[in-house]
């Protein structure tokens, strides 16, 4: 009897409702409406819930449910024509299609059918006068003054739309999915130095590691937006921190989606068309085949070997042992399954622990509940814990020193024949009862062994001491940090014995290879190994193995025993742009030169900023210009480059460059600062323009024929700043492009070009400064014609360096006197001795 008053009331009260609303079904309104409104997916059910439109229909603010079963109805803001909802309010407490919005003096209130608050707006300063969607998808609540009370574009939800901000400390939460609007398990949040993605309060993704984003400044966020050229993280004074380039037509709209992918798209004309996605490889993803589910490079499903699936909700262990989700204080014996090499967590590793060995890793592992598995770099003999939930596995093919390791529960037996790696913490002490003295004195027999063979072979060989003693490289040395480390049996099969020749400088010649998994790459074998020692060596493999830029060449692994030394790099098809610039090929077209002069820029700003360790390149030049597709644009050799400190710019004592491109201050008692390399970008720049070499180096013999020698009469940088006086700027464009340029772009290459090649040091652009430029935020800066006019001699000095070999000269120069006194003793810097790639 109860059962059925109540269900009467129920059925009373939302009759009641009804019947409170208007008795005719309203239309939709357009622009504005004022409060005393009110409103129900039932009341406008003839315009699919929606109530108030933009002033040109682009956007609707609806009482609507996105599932075809009609249950559950948010008050939403949608785009009409992609039918995308872009705000709800209610996303985690839906109403029913009765349930009605009320539109008053104090805000915005929607009410569940039994008459209790689901959401409100916050208390206002001042009573509403009017509610308004604007064309830009904003919902705004209006003062009798128009000042905005409250706005949608502060609360949003999973999307950003064009013109709306998403400030530090605020974040886009994904829905379930498309049809349940309720918060899901992913996060994008906005830090003061970039955006992250979380799942479950684990990072598995930022921005920054996304190849199509730049950073332009080293200010601290304030907050993200997009507009018609990208996507942007400002300053509080509108500085750009990092973008993303694009180009959105009309609107652009960026969402969180379901699964953890961040996608923009822009409408144009009625079309919707992605733009950029990121993460933008699916595995990347944390639940992408659940937990511990494997994902191919073609984001199918598997299971790792010793696991299979279990109704369809990830991997489990084979052999019937329990993963120990909540088995934190059971009496179980603890074990570990393998995952083996090649294969990498979704979650990203950030915090790793370095421990003495596997065993220590897996020691602290079992001693931690939390801790679920691990993965153990042998390399660097560093540890990362995985906690909280699992997520998703997924292959790779640059990494062959980290294996991974899954906690199991409850299996006494031996391992199986799948297991990599399996350890019982009970059984420990008694097999290391057993097995320590057996290996102790298997080792002790070992040492006299070899201290006998010593003996007898230092007994019959001489001792001639020639100063020190090369290092023997045979001890192994443990930096954090490394990059994967080769075998030379694998690079002679990569290399097919070291066949395909590709490119060959002073330093080395390089090779093109191809890795197990078909991925190409080109691997550079060092000259002069003996120029620095094994750990000097490491140490500089893992400061560059860490520099990940879209414009600077990867370095994948390498290779370091005894006096061999090979660098695996990013291969890159298309060779360098000496070739594509000044050989016969197909001519650059005016954009592709564009897009390397950019790139080329970016690049040079992140070594000279982005890094931990400030890099100068110090040999800029069009051979270290790598292309691939004639699309991307790399810099490489950046490993001949003196890591200096923040503080303080060195002095260098040797002279390291290109003829053609060294900048005054080699040639004076200077001091060496990333300027050089904006001097050298210049040069660069100019030929860009020109599509011929600045200087030819050719001289007449005798038999009337030219040889390398020195430059001839005609010096380009000269004519381009004769012709700058002139606003001439169409004479200096490469003729084979038979006018097909942009008029303004060449006045643009040309005007920065000539800065950059100012006589004064402190007279040239900052590589950030150059970026703005060219990217059209900062106004162009004028050369200075009085630190221009050296060119007049300089074409002749420039005969005088014929002794400066092709590709690295080491000329001695004295110590800058001008070297503060102050500034005390030197700090010890090093510069390195090889290059990190040849011209492909």
């Amino acid at each position: 009897m109860a059962t059925t008053l109540s269900f009467t009331a129920t059925i009373l009260l939302s009759y009641a409702l009804i019947l409170a609303l208007p008795s005719s079904p309203s239309n939709l309104f357009t622009d504005v409406i004022y409060p005393n409104f009110t409103a129900s997916h039932f009341h406008f059910i003839k315009s699919a819930g929606a109530f108030l439109a933009s002033p040109n229909g682009t956007f609707q603010a609806s009482i609507s449910s996105p599932s075809s079963r009609k249950s559950s109805f948010y008050l939403s803001i949608i785009h009409v024509g992609s039918n995308t909802t872009v705000w709800s309010a209610n996303s985690d407490s839906p109403i029913s299609s009765t349930g009605p919005l009320n539109l008053t003096a104090n805000g915005i209130t929607l009410y569940h059918n039994n008459g209790s608050l689901t959401w409100s707006t916050p208390p206002l300063r001042s009573a509403v006068t009017a509610l308004k969607l604007l064309e830009n998808g904003n919902l705004v609540l209006l003062d009798r003054y128009d000042a905005v009370l409250w706005q949608s574009f502060d609360h949003p939800t999973d999307t950003i739309l064009t013109g709306q901000s998403l400030r530090v400390g605020t974040m886009l939460a994904s829905a379930i999915s498309d049809s349940n609007l309720s918060t899901g398990d992913y996060r994008f949040f906005i830090t003061n130095n970039d955006a992250v993605f979380r799942w479950k309060d684990q990072h598995y993704w930022s921005l920054s590691t996304d190849s199509q984003a730049f950073k332009d400044s080293n200010a601290d966020v304030s907050y993200m937006g997009i507009n018609g050229s990208g996507l942007y993280l400002f300053s509080d004074d509108g500085t750009v921190v990092w973008q993303v380039i694009l180009r959105l037509p009309e609107l652009g709209m960026a969402k969180l989606d379901s699964k953890g992918q961040f996608s923009i798209f822009s409408f144009s004309d009625g079309e919707k068309k992605l733009e950029f996605v990121t993460p933008y490889d699916d595995c990347r993803l944390p639940l992408i085949c659940g937990p511990l589910g494997f994902c191919t490079n073609i984001s199918v499903c598997t299971c790792p070997s010793g696991f299979h699936h279990m109704n369809d909700s990830g991997c489990f262990p084979a052999d019937g042992s329990d993963l120990p989700y909540s088995a934190c204080n059971s009496n179980s014996s603890l074990g570990y399954l393998g995952l083996g090499y090649g294969i990498k967590y979704s979650i990203d590793r950030l915090l790793w622990q370095t421990v003495n060995s596997l065993l220590a890793c897996q020691d602290l592992c079992s001693k931690n509940c939390s801790c679920l598995g691990f993965f153990y770099t042998n390399s660097s003999s560093s540890c990362h814990f995985l906690r909280g939930e699992l997520g998703s596995l997924y292959a790779t093919s640059d990494d062959g020193t980290t294996s991974g390791y899954i906690k199991t529960l409850g299996l006494l037996s031996p391992p199986n024949a799948n297991s990599a790696y399996r350890n019982s913490r009970r059984d420990f002490p008694i097999l290391a009862l057993i097995l320590i003295p057996c290996v102790s004195a298997f080792l002790l027999a070992i040492l006299v062994g070899f201290v006998w063979w010593r003996r007898l072979r230092n007994s019959k060989t001489p001792v001639v001491k020639l100063g020190r003693q090369n290092s023997s490289f045979k001890d192994p040395i443990s930096i954090p940090g490394l990059p994967v480390k080769f075998k030379y049996e694998e690079l002679e099969t990569a290399t097919d014995h070291f066949t395909t020749l590709i490119g060959s400088g002073g330093f080395g010649a390089v090779y093109k290879g191809t890795l197990p998994d078909k991925t190409l790459v080109a691997v550079k074998k060092i000259n002069n190994a003996g120029v620095q020692g094994k750990k000097e060596f490491y140490t500089e493999i893992a400061i560059i193995g860490k520099i990940r830029h879209a414009n600077l060449v990867k370095l994948r692994g390498f290779h370091a025993e005894g006096g061999q030394r090979f660098l695996v790099l990013e291969y890159m098809n298309s060779g360098s742009l000496d070739r594509s610039l000044f050989g016969e090929g197909p001519v650059l077209e005016w954009q592709q030169r564009m897009d390397i002069a950019i790139g080329v820029a970016r690049g040079l700003d992140y070594l000279h900023r982005g890094c931990e360790h400030k890099i100068i390149h110090l040999d800029i030049k069009p051979e270290n210009i790598l292309l691939h597709d004639y699309s991307q644009v790399k810099i490489s050799d950046f490993g001949l480059s003196k890591l200096m400190s923040s503080e303080i710019s060195s002095v260098y004592t040797t002279m390291r460059g290109t003829r053609g491109y060294l900048a005054p201050e080699w040639l004076t008692h200077s001091a060496i600062n990333d300027k050089i390399d904006v001097y050298s970008y210049g040069m660069v720049l100019l030929e860009i323009v020109r599509g011929k070499r600045n200087c030819s180096f050719e001289r007449q013999n005798s038999n009337g024929r030219s040889s390398s020698s020195a430059c001839s009469s005609f010096y380009f940088p000269l004519f381009a700043l004769e012709m700058h006086q002139q606003r001439q700027y169409l004479e200096l464009v490469d003729p084979r492009l038979e006018g097909h340029v942009i008029d303004e772009d060449v006045e643009k290459l040309v005007r920065i070009a000539l800065c950059c090649l100012h006589k004064e040091p402190n007279l040239r652009p900052c590589m950030a400064d150059v970026v703005a430029m060219l990217e059209g935020r900062r106004p162009l800066s004028n050369p200075r014609v009085e630190s221009l006019n050296f060119f007049r001699l300089y074409g002749r000095q420039s005969a005088e360096l014929e002794m400066i070999e092709d590709d690295v000269s080491l000329h001695p120069i004295a110590a800058a006197s001008s070297a503060s006194p102050a500034m005390g003793p030197s700090p010890l810097f090093y510069i390195s001795s090889q290059q990190l790639s040849e011209p492909r």
